[in-house]
């Protein structure tokens, strides 16, 4: 290969790399609220959006046990689980996350963003007993 070419060529890389940073960055995220309708039902955006890939930003709720490849998106920040203290107010808009692997935990009041593939429709993970009408799988999550 030609000196000349291999410059070219190498500058073109990491501007295809940014290229397709800014699409990620430039994709509006989904806001939990948009999911469901004011009386509780599934939203039609949320029926329209089912089974394709999303992006969400919140916050990782601290996880239920350790190595996993599951947690729960919250709008807010929460110090402590809202599974394991029974006096802590349970989050009205959370979305269980499915990771495509085991995750690295977020400190709580990190924001972070999540991609993956929308689920509507109630689901008990058999694993954990956990309950879900939304979730995001084959997810993965970054600091927002």
């Amino acid at each position: 290969m030609h000196r000349r070419k291999f410059i070219t060529l190498s500058a073109a890389i990491p501007a295809s790399l940014a290229l397709g940073a800014s699409r990620v960055a430039a994709r509006e995220a989904v806001r939990m609220r948009e999911l469901y309708d004011p009386g509780g039902a599934f939203s039609d955006y949320a029926l329209e959006m089912a089974d394709k890939s999303v992006l969400i930003e919140g916050f990782m709720a601290p996880p239920l046990k350790a190595e996993s490849s599951f947690f729960v998106l919250t709008n807010m920040p929460m110090s402590v689980c809202p599974f394991c203290e029974s006096e802590a107010e349970w989050p009205r808009d959370i979305v269980s996350i499915y990771a495509r692997d085991i995750i690295t935990v977020t400190p709580f009041n990190v924001p972070i963003e999540v991609e993956g593939t929308l689920k509507v429709g109630t689901y008990t993970d058999e694993e954990l007993g956990f309950v879900s009408r939304v979730r995001v799988v084959d997810a993965t999550h970054w600091r927002a």
